[in-house]
C-alpha cells in the first residue's frame, strides 16, 4: 500500500488548496432575470445592446440587431477570425426585413451558401416579391353561386422555410444552445428580423480523410475498407453492411465544453433492451468537461474493478457488424476511426476477422493456435525460470548443457535477465511507435543486435 500510495503521490499529486469553479444554476434561465421591454425596443435599431439584458438569456430574439450583438459576444468576433456573420435585406411580399447568417469558415461549403442561401433570400424573384393578399387559400368550394374559401394566415417563418430555402435539412431553433451548437457542427444559421426562432441549414463542407484500408487489422479476404473519423461516414458505413431498416442510431453528445457527438447503433429486436439502456445510461451520466477520442469513452464507461478489457475497439465495419447482428451495441465517437463493441467477453479477443472466411476447421485450427500462444505468452517465462533453476531434470543433458554453456559468460542471474528482456521488448515497442519512421527501424536493429550480444552472447534474439 505505500507503494501505492506513493505512485500515486508521484502520478496524481493532490492539490492541498480546493478551487470552486462551479457557476450557480436555475431550472428557468428567465426566473431571475427581469428584462425591461421598453430598454430592448429602444435598441432594436441600436448596434450596442447591454449584455445584461440577456447574458442568462437563452431564448432567441425577435428583434435581429439583439441577436446580432449576443453572437458577436458569445463568439467574440472582434478576435475570432474564421467567424463570419454576413448581413443583408430580406424580401417578402414586397416587405424588408433585416436579416444576417453565422458560420464558420472552413467548415462549410461557401459555394452552397452562395447558391442555396444568399441568391434565394436576396434576389428579388416573383416569389418573393408577390403583390396580393398576404394570405393564402387552402381550399375553394361554390355552393349556391357562394364562394367559400378557406384561407390560411401568412406565416414568414413557414414561408421561408418551405419556399426561399432550396436546401434539404433545415431545422427551427428556438434557443442560441442549438444554434450554437449546428454552428460548431459545420452548419449555417440564418436570423431574421421579427422572427425567435433562427433556421439551421445544414452545409457542412469541412475537409475530410476519405476511405481507406484497415491498418492494424488486415484480413485477406474481407472487406478492405476502414472507419474514419467523421461520424456521419462511420454510420453510413454501418448502413451499407448491416442493409436493414431495423438498425437504430442515437446521437448523443458528450462533454460540457467538447459536446461531442456520439452515435449509439444496435439492432431493433435483436440487441438486448437492458443492455440498449445500460449503455445508454452510462454514457448520458458522464460529467466531463470534454471527449476527444474512443479510448477514453472506454476507460470511463467500463466497470472499474476488473483489469479485463471489457469493451472491443475494432476499425473494420464488417466486423462491427457482425457483432451487430449478433445482439451487441456498437458506440462510434465522432474524431475517432476506432468504434466501441459492448459488451465484450473472453473469447473474443481469440477471434479474427479473417475466421468468417474461412472453413470451420480451419477457422478453429488457428483459434486453437491463438490459446496456445496465449498461454505461452502468460507462463512460459515463469516456465523458463522453474525449470532451469529448480528442476533441471526436465531438460535433456544435451540441451542443458548448451544453456549453460551460453550463460558461462553471463554474470547476471536468470530472474534479472527475464526481467531485462521484457523491459527491453516494451522499449523497442515504444521505440517503433514513436521514433520518426526514417530512423526507427534502424533504431531498433541495432538495440536488438546489442541485446542480443550482451545477454546471451549467442545469435538468437
Amino acid at each position: 500500500m505505500n507503494i501505492k500510495n506513493f505512485l500515486k503521490q508521484v502520478f496524481y499529486p493532490q492539490d492541498s488548496k480546493d478551487y470552486d469553479f462551479t457557476l450557480p444554476e436555475t431550472t428557468n434561465p428567465r426566473q431571475n432575470l427581469e428584462i425591461d421591454d421598453e430598454k430592448v425596443k429602444t435598441n432594436y435599431d441600436s448596434q450596442s445592446v447591454d449584455e445584461d439584458i440577456y447574458k442568462n438569456t437563452q431564448e432567441i430574439f425577435p428583434s435581429v440587431d439583439v441577436n446580432y450583438e449576443y453572437i458577436k459576444v458569445k463568439y467574440n468576433t472582434l478576435i475570432n477570425s474564421d467567424i463570419v456573420t454576413r448581413k443583408f435585406i430580406l424580401n417578402i411580399r414586397n416587405k424588408q426585413y433585416k436579416a444576417f447568417i453565422l458560420y464558420i469558415d472552413g467548415m462549410v461549403n461557401t459555394t452552397t451558401i452562395n447558391d442555396f442561401i444568399l441568391k434565394p433570400l436576396m434576389l428579388k424573384n416573383s416569389s418573393n416579391s408577390f403583390d396580393g393578399e398576404q394570405n393564402r387559400v387552402v381550399s375553394e368550394a361554390i355552393s349556391n353561386n357562394i364562394t367559400v374559401r378557406r384561407i390560411k394566415k401568412f406565416d414568414i417563418s413557414e414561408y421561408v422555410s418551405n419556399c426561399l430555402i432550396p436546401q434539404n435539412n433545415v431545422t427551427e431553433c428556438k434557443d442560441f444552445q442549438k444554434a450554437i451548437s449546428g454552428t460548431n457542427s459545420g452548419d449555417c444559421i440564418l436570423f431574421i428580423d421579427t422572427l425567435n426562432i433562427a433556421f439551421d441549414i445544414e452545409v457542412k463542407g469541412f475537409e475530410k480523410r476519405s476511405l481507406g484500408e484497415p491498418n492494424n487489422e488486415i484480413v485477406v479476404r474481407g472487406a478492405q475498407v476502414a472507419f474514419t473519423e467523421t461520424i456521419r461516414t462511420n454510420t453510413s458505413l454501418l448502413r451499407r453492411f448491416v442493409n436493414n431498416e431495423n438498425l437504430i442510431i442515437e446521437n448523443v453528445d458528450v462533454g460540457k465544453i467538447s459536446k461531442t457527438k456520439c452515435a449509439i447503433c444496435y439492432i431493433k429486436n435483436i440487441a438486448n433492451s437492458d443492455l440498449v439502456a445500460e449503455v445508454k445510461y452510462r454514457i448520458n451520466n458522464l460529467n466531463i468537461d470534454y471527449l476527444i477520442s474512443s479510448g477514453k469513452l472506454e476507460q470511463l464507461i467500463e466497470d472499474k474493478n476488473s483489469t479485463l478489457p471489457q469493451l472491443i475497439a475494432t476499425e473494420r465495419p464488417d466486423k462491427a457488424t457482425n457483432y451487430l447482428i449478433e445482439g451487441r451495441v456498437v458506440i462510434i465517437v465522432n474524431g475517432s476511426p476506432y468504434v466501441l463493441i459492448a459488451p465484450a467477453v473472453f473469447t473474443d479477443f481469440l477471434n479474427s476477422p479473417e475466421d468468417l472466411n474461412l472453413k470451420y476447421q480451419f477457422s478453429n485450427l488457428l483459434k486453437f493456435i491463438r490459446i496456445i500462444a496465449f498461454i505461452l505468452t502468460l507462463l512460459l517465462p515463469g516456465i523458463y525460470i522453474a525449470i532451469t533453476n529448480f528442476h533441471q531434470e526436465f531438460i535433456p543433458t544435451e540441451l542443458l548443457f548448451a544453456i549453460v554453456a551460453s550463460r558461462e559468460a553471463v554474470p547476471f542471474p536468470i530472474i534479472f535477465e527475464i526481467f531485462l528482456m521484457e523491459f527491453s521488448f516494451e522499449l523497442i515497442r515504444e521505440a517503433g511507435l514513436r521514433v520518426p519512421s526514417p530512423i526507427g527501424p534502424t533504431v531498433r536493429n541495432c538495440w536488438c543486435s546489442n541485446f542480443r550480444t550482451s545477454s546471451s552472447g549467442s545469435n538468437n534474439c
